[in-house]
């Protein structure tokens, strides 16, 4: 039974470790995984809640603490409620079902004779005198978690499938939530010199320049090719940060052309080469089909730039950070400071936003550092927005080639997805990719690129193979070995340019086929499940009056299954495009199984929607000289809440399935579904992004 347990079991089996029973009669909930903004703490509550009979009042969460939550790694790739979700459910059943297997046996009854209400338990209508805070034992926390308790059907959920208030929004909304408020004795603010790149040597520092620049009095702490000012006042040591670069001399600094920033630049480059799927028929279609697409580096561009906050007391290092994974950052700071790693506390603290590895890891190492230095001081280090915009890892650009081998009726037999595409992950464990490592004396060796596994999802191959009937697929994929900035974890990975490759060649197809996009699409998918999708958004979107091409009005739909084993997302966009695109209505459908907040769910779906297609209308990291020149709002513009369109989202009910993923599923999907309807609203089909006013121009002209 053990293989068959979540990971997040496997990794800790002992009850005592995920759940308790406290005095004033709540329950402390204890997970690994951590708020984001993704609603998972609250619909983790609710699934306690649920199996323990127990009202979600009383259910206290801690996420995130690497003293006293379980390690369950990152918070990644929508797998919360699907991994953490099923571990807290099987967790909660099991304890529910030792603790009324003992009172039936005090009880002389069988344990379905046993009620419970709000913690407390009854027989028949009868009270029992007792409930989970005088009856559960020692022994109840102290055995492994055996994962064999049946959990509730879902015919009898009180709880779960209810929307619920998110349990973290009000200290956000009244700004008493997030690490950049977090206030801690003896404080310390810190800012740092950025090393242009790795192997960059500092050569020369003019101190005094820094110091008549700042204005006040700081301390500067330096080792190796790292330097921080600290001090007492917060607008002194961000005074200095932003002279510093003006007044600092680099050796070997890198030099970057601009057409480094371009996806086309990738092809050609020295590449490690995988090859996925079916192999090639014996005999194809001499009708080869094919269509390049491409996204360029894409930046997190998180609201409230990266902090965190360290001290070293007594021998202890203690972290606060809004990083997604507790546990491999405090690995990844034994591996820097060389402490053990059970001298270290990492404590999760919500940042304003988040979206996968932005620079919350670099600043807590950089606190970290610091905090080593100065030690018996609170240190707080918060990113200026220059420094976010340019250095934190990047979503790597890709360029995708759709390639398909057509039968006689116009229909793909052999499909073939090329990919050229930098690292998706170079996530924090070994701290052999965080800055503060890199300027060391002793700087780790260069990272190697890696991609997940196909088992997992893929990176660079997230989504890359269509699920369509088609009798042979595959994907070739070219990791890039050194794309010119550092590249990682971005919402989606790989799938966002592949399903806009996908579907928007499907949509090409079509068109060559003289045959409606969704019945093309239907005519070589079964998948039930799929389809139903695709239908509801195609109703909603009235597509049957669609109308020709051309007019400067255009519909459009995508649709994918998120990592080809997640929740299934259909997006159809109408818009308008004149000199720019503008959009006026969004649909959406999504099956993500039992989903156990709706609204939460909801948000998750229609967040995605926007930022997928802030990242296809407008988004582009742009690069030249020694880095990154887009470093503010006006250089790296997103989507508008005036450009906002409005959203019509709809949930398949199916509880009887498995919950799946959905935090990422309408990504692919939405910018698939804003090619196509620029092609259609235009009569011309533009593949790469982002749809700026330039691009736009560039294609109509020809």
């Amino acid at each position: 039974m053990s293989d068959t347990l979540p990971l997040s079991i496997q990794n800790n089996r002992r009850m005592e470790k995920w759940i308790r029973f406290d005095p004033d009669r709540t329950v402390r909930l204890a997970v690994g995984k951590v708020e984001l903004g993704q609603g998972n703490v609250t619909a983790l509550a609710q699934i306690a809640a649920e199996e323990l009979d127990i009202d979600l009042t009383r259910i206290a969460v801690l996420a995130g603490d690497t003293q006293d939550a379980p390690d369950e790694g990152q918070t990644t790739s929508s797998q919360s409620i699907e991994v953490s979700g099923r571990s807290v459910r099987l967790v909660t059943a099991e304890l529910r079902a030792r603790v009324l297997d003992r009172l039936a046996r005090r009880l002389n009854c069988a344990p379905a004779e046993i009620g419970v209400d709000d913690g407390t338990f009854r027989r028949g209508n009868a009270p029992t005198g007792h409930d989970y805070w005088n009856f559960v034992q020692t022994e109840d926390f102290a055995a492994e978690i055996a994962g064999t308790a049946t959990p509730k059907p879902h015919t009898e959920y009180r709880v779960v499938g209810k929307a619920v208030p998110r349990r973290d929004l009000p200290a956000k909304v009244t700004g008493a939530s997030f690490i950049h408020d977090m206030v801690r004795p003896d404080l310390l603010h810190a800012r740092t010199l950025r090393q242009p790149n790795r192997g960059a040597v500092l050569a020369a520092f003019d101190e005094a320049a820094v110091r008549r620049a700042a204005g006040g009095d700081f301390r500067v702490v330096r080792v190796g090719n790292f330097v921080a000012f600290v001090g007492h006042d917060e607008t002194v040591v961000h005074r200095a940060a932003a002279a510093a670069p003006a007044h600092a001399r680099w050796d070997n600094a890198r030099q970057i052309t601009p057409d480094q920033q371009e996806a086309a630049w990738l092809v050609g480059k020295p590449t490690n080469e995988r090859v996925h799927g079916d192999p090639p028929m014996a005999d194809p279609p001499k009708t080869v089909i094919e269509a390049t697409y491409s996204r360029p580096y894409i930046a997190h561009a998180a609201m409230g730039p990266s902090c965190a906050l360290a001290e070293y007391r007594h021998g202890t290092l203690s972290v606060w950070s809004h990083t997604q994974g507790p546990y491999p950052l405090r690995a990844a700071l034994a591996n820097v400071l060389g402490l053990p790693t059970e001298r270290i506390i990492v404590r999760h603290a919500h940042g304003a936003g988040c979206y996968g590895h932005n620079g919350a890891d670099d600043a807590a190492v950089d606190a970290a550092m610091i905090a080593l230095q100065v030690p018996d001081q609170c240190i707080r280090v918060l990113w200026r927005r220059e420094e976010e915009f340019g250095f934190e890892p990047f979503g790597t650009a890709m360029q995708v080639t759709a390639r398909a081998a057509l039968d006689d009726t116009g229909k793909p037999v052999e499909w073939t997805t090329e990919i050229w595409s930098g690292t998706h992950v170079q996530r924090p464990s070994t701290g052999g990719n965080m800055l503060t490592h890199e300027a060391l004396p002793t700087p780790p060796p260069d990272p190697k690129p890696t991609d997940p596994p196909e088992s997992g999802g893929g990176g660079g191959t997230r989504n890359g193979l269509p699920l369509y009937d088609f009798p042979v697929r595959r994907i070739l994929h070219h990791l890039v070995l050194a794309p010119p900035v550092r590249t990682s974890a971005l919402r989606g990975l790989g799938a966002l340019p592949n399903v806009f490759a996908i579907e928007c060649f499907m949509d090409e197809l079509a068109e060559r086929a003289g045959v409606d996009p969704v019945s093309y699409r239907l005519s070589v998918l079964s998948d039930p499940r799929a389809r139903r999708i695709i239908e509801d958004v195609a109703v909603r979107s009235d597509w049957a009056q669609r109308g020709p091409a051309g007019t400067g009005r255009g519909l459009g739909l995508g649709w994918a299954r998120y990592k080809n084993k997640a929740a299934y997302a259909a997006v159809a966009v109408e818009l308008e495009v004149d000199q720019e695109v503008r959009l006026k209505r969004v649909w959406c459908a999504a099956d993500a199984g039992l989903v156990i907040n709706p609204d939460g769910g909801k948000n998750q779906l229609e967040g995605g929607i926007i930022q997928a297609a802030s990242m296809t209308l407008k988004e582009q990291v742009t690069m030249e000289g020694e880095g990154v020149t887009s470093i503010d709002w006006k250089s790296y513009p997103i989507l508008k809440f005036s450009e906002v369109p409005e959203i019509d989202t709809v949930l398949v009910d199916a509880p009887d399935q498995p919950t799946l993923g959905m935090g990422e599923c309408t990504m692919g999907p939405t910018a698939a579904a804003i090619g196509n309807a620029v092609a259609h609203a235009l009569g011309v089909r533009i593949r790469d992004m982002p749809f700026t006013r330039e691009r736009i121009a560039q294609v109509l002209l020809g």
